[in-house]
């Protein structure tokens, strides 16, 4: 596999100034991102396998920024280290089914991790910061996904100084094990020495997952050198502070106590081989998934193919497909053009999403996903899809389902179009294009795939999402489970915004299409995202919607990114000058 940066394009001009969103900040070239990489070629983690554990060791290299400008010194990190450890964590799910316990360490004597680099926030635009933590929050509850459904349980072995997002880092692990040697601390600083918020669920999890008090949580959150030993344990923001001769065997112990109570059973593994994608200037195309990029309109025709055979027959068969299993690939490829597109085509703000194929074919495989749940490789196959559309929930473009003849949005992909902003559903087929074709019908699938497998971050299926407080529209929803239907009962039942006859249909999508390219893209962000997640909260839609939202207004205020603000001034012996009106 290729490492994490292919060729440098999209120049930003000359360094003007951190945290303005209007100005080229990073030097030379903002990288073309890839998110390709493999344990042979990482250059800041270290995977190893014992047995039911494994060792996930932070050993940044201090010259391997993915982008010029800064060095990742005290084991500070970047998009690039995040990228790998993306990549690690998806390998011990499909690749190691015997591991059962997951120690993150450090490689720095007497550090764990120093957070975020500053240098590279301070440099970055907006833009890239924002995607370096939402992509960076998408890692860490994978750990916690891991450790609840996978039973793969993380536990951070915190061997010197945690501070920032490397205590961010540590509090996304089931388990806390601080070293106490009289000078380790774990510590948010962000509020005090830089001026901004936690991007990566801190604050979050210290109240939410942690409970820690409130009171304790302010001073700890102000207090910029952290808590140590034992007052770390008792304000529960470690689970023990051992000293160095006896904190291997701590951590060992517990990982071990931690792989007993494992439901997670071993195995043979399926190894995540490189993808087959090609690239153009104008398209990404995968087996199953296509994306056309018309980038003078600002938008992405996404197409998902349905699987064109028969599911294996059983469970070995599954697994002897491997990555060309169609659930899992279709995973891939989706997860793998959602980071891309939404790292490096900033401009391109709507995604229209078509399917294409057997919807029978889709249901089989949905079908067999429901009686193969127990085996491990279907379960994360199950949680791979599940993460994949929660990504697309919370990244910021807009989202049209359009659905015609030819389409397949049923069951799993049926997950898709009710994950888009919008649906439009051709009502008879196109007359001049194929008069004989069967018109378009949708598909809520029978059994989980659109009632529980795929669950949004708020925890509620998108069915429920989609009709929440109205009980008895979701109840007449439900009662057509397995049928097939067509645009008018679509619409009737609420499935679709619209549906729209031969002659109306190219003319109503132009102009929907045209205002929405029209708008404020900022704008739209905001409103796609308040509409997303109804209902209850859950610290997965507090960390994307309320400390995410509030870190990326806070990076763009002076008092942070402005030439005399905290992130700025950090490291130069001055101090911030603050406008001090509270806003």
């Amino acid at each position: 596999m290729t490492a994490a940066v292919e060729t440098s394009t999209q120049p930003t001009g000359t360094d003007t100034g951190a945290g303005n969103p209007e100005a080229a900040t990073a030097p030379g070239d903002v990288p073309t991102v890839s998110f390709d990489t493999s344990p042979d070629v990482y250059r800041h983690w270290k995977l190893g396998v014992d047995g039911e554990i494994a060792t996930l060791t932070l050993l940044v290299d201090q010259e391997g920024g993915i982008a010029p400008g800064y060095e990742l010194k005290s084991n500070s990190y970047d998009l690039g280290v995040d990228i790998e450890l993306y990549d690690a964590v998806q390998r011990l799910r499909f690749e190691h089914p015997q591991v059962k316990s997951v120690v993150l360490t450090g490689g720095l004597e007497r550090m764990f991790c120093a957070g975020a680099n500053i240098k590279m926030l301070a440099q970055s635009t907006h833009a890239w910061k924002v995607n370096f933590c939402k992509f960076t929050n998408e890692t860490r509850n994978g750990f916690e996904d891991a450790t609840q459904h996978s039973g793969q349980t993380y536990i951070a072995a915190v061997n010197g100084t945690s501070a920032g997002g490397g205590y961010e880092l540590a509090l996304a692990c089931d388990q806390i094990v601080l070293v106490d040697d009289g000078s380790s601390a774990v510590a948010l600083p962000e509020v005090p020495l830089l001026g901004v918020l936690p991007g990566t669920g801190g604050l979050t999890r210290v109240v939410d997952k942690r409970h820690v008090r409130k009171d304790r949580a302010d001073i700890f959150a102000t207090k910029s050198e952290g808590i140590k030993g034992r007052t770390a344990v008792e304000w529960r923001l470690v689970d023990a502070a051992v000293s160095r001769g006896r904190f291997d065997d701590e951590v060992r112990s517990r990982a071990e106590e931690a792989a007993k109570g494992s439901h997670r059973t071993g195995g043979e593994g399926v190894a995540l081989t490189p993808l087959d994608r090609v690239e153009t200037g104008d398209s990404i195309t995968y087996p199953h998934v296509k994306a056309h990029l018309s980038r003078d309109q600002r938008r992405v025709e996404i197409t998902v193919e349905a699987p064109a055979e028969a599911p294996p027959a059983d469970a070995t068969g599954v697994r002897e497909q491997g990555v060309d299993y169609w659930p899992l690939a279709l995973a891939r490829e989706l997860d793998d053009l959602i980071l891309r597109l939404r790292t490096n085509e900033l401009e391109l703000g709507t995604w229209v999403f078509r399917t294409t194929g057997d919807a029978d074919a889709v249901l089989a495989h949905d079908a067999q996903l429901d009686a193969l749940a127990g085996d491990w490789f279907v379960n994360e196959v199950r949680h791979y899809l599940k993460r994949t559309f929660k990504r697309l929930d919370v990244t910021s473009r807009s989202l049209v389902a359009l659905i015609e003849p030819g389409s397949c949005f049923a069951g799993t992909l049926l997950e898709l179009a009710l994950a888009c902003d919008r649906q439009y559903m051709l009502a008879g087929v196109f007359e001049d294009v194929d008069p004989d074709a069967d018109p378009a019908g949708i598909v809520v699938g029978i059994g989980t795939a659109n009632q529980g497998a795929y669950p949004m971050g708020n925890g509620l299926t998108r069915l429920q999402s989609r009709f929440y407080a109205a009980d008895e529209e979701l109840e007449a929803v439900l009662a057509r489970t397995g049928d097939r239907l067509a645009a008018d009962e679509a619409a009737e039942l609420g499935l679709v915004t619209m549906a729209l006859d031969d002659i109306d249909y190219e003319d109503e999508l132009r102009i929907v299409l045209e205002e929405r390219a029209s708008l404020s893209p900022d704008a739209l962000t905001g409103m796609e995202a308040n509409h997303r997640f109804v209902g209850p909260e859950s610290m997965e839609t507090k960390i994307f919607g309320r400390l995410t939202a509030w870190q990326n207004w806070i990076f763009n205020r002076p008092n942070a990114s402005g030439p005399e603000g905290a992130l700025r001034r950090y490291g130069t012996g001055k101090r911030a000058d603050f406008d001090v009106k509270r806003v």
